[in-house]
């Protein structure tokens, strides 16, 4: 897809994550976008960062979510991943030139204010809080990507309940095929996003 129809995600891939993953990348779907996420090509011989300024480059917007970059433990440090690619991609934004000069993105954070402590240079940046409900999650990303795009999208409430349709679906069609319910919540991305493509040009 053209540079002005990617959306790059720059997220946490832990499986708890994924229950504000897939709504997410549903969304975009839902929107007519493409998501570029790093996952969506499995490539062991591919150095990552090389995959990530790839998609960065590729894409006109982003949604970045650092509302997983706070330590849970004692012992464990910061998960900088996500900063680190927000990072890029605003420098791509500011230094590459070009049609990068009309970059956008979306930072998304789990605690409003908990991020400025982590990176205070955000402080007087618009962030979106989804307060980790995956419901919320459509509500930011449709509202963001209508107005930035001049979509004039359908309501978030209809976007939920077509996810919510599209896993029943998804679910149903995977169990039929000898997937078992812990091999779906570990479907492969890639998967997931041709499965979810196929679902929104059936149905939407």
């Amino acid at each position: 897809m053209a540079f002005d129809q990617n959306v790059f995600v720059n997220c946490p891939f832990d499986e708890p994550f994924y229950p504000l993953l897939r709504p997410l990348l549903f969304t975009i779907i839902y929107l007519g976008l493409k998501p570029r996420i790093a996952t969506e090509r499995m490539d062991s011989g591919e150095a990552r960062i090389a995959k990530i300024v790839d998609l960065i480059q590729e894409s006109k917007y982003a949604i970045h979510d650092l509302s997983r970059i706070k330590a849970t433990k004692k012992g464990e440090v910061f998960r900088l991943n996500m900063p680190f690619e927000l990072g890029i991609d605003v420098g791509c934004r500011l230094f590459k030139g070009g049609e990068h000069k009309q970059k956008k993105c979306l930072i998304l954070v789990g605690e409003r204010y908990k991020y400025q402590a982590a990176i205070s240079d955000l402080s007087n940046s618009d962030v979106a809080n989804h307060q980790n409900i995956p419901e919320d999650v459509v509500v930011e990303v449709r509202n963001w990507l209508s107005s930035t795009c001049g979509l004039g999208a359908d309501g978030a409430s209809r976007i939920w309940d077509a996810f919510n349709v599209f896993m029943g679906d998804n679910y149903d069609a995977l169990t039929a095929r000898g997937f078992s319910k812990r091999d779906i919540e570990r479907l492969p991305v890639p998967e997931l996003l041709k499965s979810m493509e196929d679902w929104v040009d059936e149905n939407v």
